[in-house]
C-alpha cells in the first residue's frame, strides 16, 4: 500500500494511475474517510484524557471529605464513559471503512512504463532468437504429446474437469528438468532455495498485495481461513512480515512450488492444451532489498536477465515486453513479460514477469530494515518467474520438433534428462 500522508500530498496522481489499471477506487472518498477517522481519534482521545482527568480528581476530592462534589464527578466519568464508547464505535467503524478503500488504492508506475489500456498495447523492448521456419507441416504440443504419449488431457477432464491434465513419462521428465535447470541457475547466481507453505492465509495474500482484487482467481479451503497459493512469491515475501531484516546485501530468495489458479474469466480462451491450466509449477525468484530506486532497478533488470538466460539454455526465440499501465496489477511499479515463441499460435505467448514493487508490498507486511541514519525504512521487493511448467512446455516441444515427428532435447536439458538427446518416435 502507499504512505497516506504520501496520498493525501498526491492524490490527484494516485487518482489518474488508479483510473489507467482499471481499478474502481475514489481517492476523494478516501481522503474524506480518512479525515473523518483522524477528526474521530482526536475526539476519542480529547475524551480519554477528560475521563482520565476526572477520575484521578475524584480521588483528591474524596481525600478531602468533599464527596458530594466526589459523586458528581463520578456522574461526570460515567456520562464520560458514555460519549467515549460511542466515539470509539465511531472511530473503529471510520477506521475499516478508510481500510477498506486503502486496500484499492494502486502502486504509482515509474516514469518509463507505457501508458495503455491492455497487453496489445505492451512495448517490445527486444527480441532475442528467430523463429524456426518449418519446412514441414508442424504440429502442435498436444499433437506431439499425443504422439510420445506425454501429455494426456481427455483423463485429466475425467478426474478433476476442464483446465486439467495428466503428464507421463518423458512429459514428466522434461517438467520436471525445466525446473531443476532453473534452480540450478538460480543457485549459482547466489539465491537461497526454500520450501513453501502451499495454503496460506487471508492476511498473507492481503499483505502481498494479491487481495482483495484477485479472490476470485484463487482457490479457498472450506471451513477454514486458508487459500491456495497462485505463486510462491505469497509464502516467499511473508517469510519476512512483520520483521526488520538486515538488507545490507539483497536477500535473494527462491522457490519450485506446485501453484493454483482458478482462471475466473477466461472462459473460452485459450481452452487448447496446456497453456491456461488450474494447476502448473513454477521456480520464482524474490528480492527484498534497500529502498534504493537505483538498487530496486538494477535487481529488476537482473532477475529479468536471468530469466533471459534459462530461455536461452532452452533454445528458444522470445521478446521481452515493457508492461502498460492497463495491463499491470494493483501491486506493480514497473513490469516486464518475456513472451516464447510459440509456433502453433503463431505469435509470442508470455512465458515469465517481472516486477518491481518498491516499497508496496514491504508497507502491507511490515518488513523493514534499519537504514544507515538509524531509521527504520520499508524494503523495495521484487519477484520473477523464472520458469512455468506446464507452459513452458509449449514452445519447447514445438519449437525443437523434426519432421518424423521427434523432438530435440536442448544440451542444458540432457544432463536432466539422463543423458536424452531427443526424444524418439516410439
Amino acid at each position: 500500500m502507499l504512505d497516506m500522508r504520501w496520498i493525501r500530498q498526491n492524490h490527484e496522481q494516485v487518482q489518474t494511475v488508479a483510473n489507467q489499471k482499471g481499478i474502481s477506487v475514489s481517492i476523494a472518498d478516501l481522503l474524506s474517510r480518512d479525515e473523518k477517522k483522524r477528526r474521530l481519534l482526536q475526539e476519542t482521545e480529547a475524551l480519554r484524557e477528560n475521563r482520565n482527568k476526572l477520575s484521578q480528581h475524584i480521588g483528591t476530592l474524596v481525600m478531602r471529605g468533599a464527596r458530594d462534589e466526589a459523586e458528581q464527578t463520578k456522574q461526570k466519568v460515567k456520562e464520560t464513559n458514555k460519549q467515549l464508547a460511542a466515539a470509539e464505535t465511531e472511530l473503529a467503524k471510520a477506521e475499516r471503512h478508510t481500510a477498506e478503500l486503502l486496500a484499492l488504492v494502486p502502486n504509482i508506475v515509474s516514469p518509463d512504463t507505457p501508458d495503455g489500456r491492455s497487453d496489445a498495447d505492451n512495448v517490445e523492448l527486444k527480441r532475442i532468437g528467430v523463429a524456426p521456419d518449418f519446412t514441414f507441416a508442424q504440429k502442435d504440443h498436444m499433437a506431439l504429446g499425443e504422439l510420445h504419449d506425454m501429455i494426456d488431457v481427455k483423463r485429466g477432464v475425467k478426474a478433476a474437469g476442464s483446465r486439467n491434465y495428466y503428464l507421463k513419462g518423458a512429459g514428466v521428465l522434461l517438467h520436471r528438468a525445466v525446473q531443476q535447470l532453473a534452480i540450478d541457475l538460480l543457485l549459482r547466481k547466489g539465491f537461497t532455495l526454500l520450501e513453501v507453505p502451499l495454503m496460506v492465509r487471508t492476511d498473507a495474500m492481503s499483505n502481498t498485495g494479491f487481495f482483495p482484487l484477485g479472490e476470485d482467481q484463487t482457490y479457498r479451503i472450506a471451513g477454514d481461513d486458508k487459500w491456495l497459493v497462485g505463486t510462491s512469491e505469497v509464502p516467499l515475501i511473508t517469510c519476512y512480515a512483520n520483521e526488520i531484516v538486515d538488507a545490507d546485501a539483497p536477500i535473494r530468495l527462491a522457490a519450485a512450488s506446485v501453484c493454483f489458479r482458478s482462471e475466473v474469466g477466461s472462459a473460452g480462451r485459450d481452452v487448447h492444451g496446456l497453456y491456461r491450466v488450474h494447476q502448473f509449477a513454477k521456480v520464482e525468484q524474490v528480492i527484498l532489498c534497500k529502498a534504493d530506486p537505483e538498487l530496486s532497478e538494477a535487481l529488476l533488470q537482473e532477475i529479468t536477465a536471468n530469466a533471459e538466460e534459462l530461455l536461452q539454455c532452452l533454445e528458444l526465440p522470445y521478446r521481452v515486453m515493457a508492461v502498460c499501465t492497463g495491463d499491470m496489477s494493483q501491486k506493480t511499479y514497473k513490469q516486464y513479460d518475456i513472451e516464447t515463441w510459440m509456433p502453433s499460435r503463431e505469435a509470442y505467448g508470455e512465458t515469465h514477469s517481472s516486477s518491481n514493487l518498491h516499497d508496496f508490498q514491504a508497507r502491507r507486511s511490515n518488513i523493514r530494515y534499519r537504514a544507515e541514519d538509524g531509521e527504520l525504512r520499508f524494503c523495495h521487493t521484487l519477484n520473477n518467474t523464472a520458469v512455468a511448467s506446464p507452459r513452458i512446455l509449449i514452445p519447447l516441444l514445438e519449437n525443437h520438433q523434426e519432421e518424423d515427428g521427434s523432438i530435440r532435447i536442448p544440451a542444458a536439458l540432457q544432463p536432466y534428462m539422463n543423458g536424452m538427446e531427443r526424444l524418439n518416435m516410439k
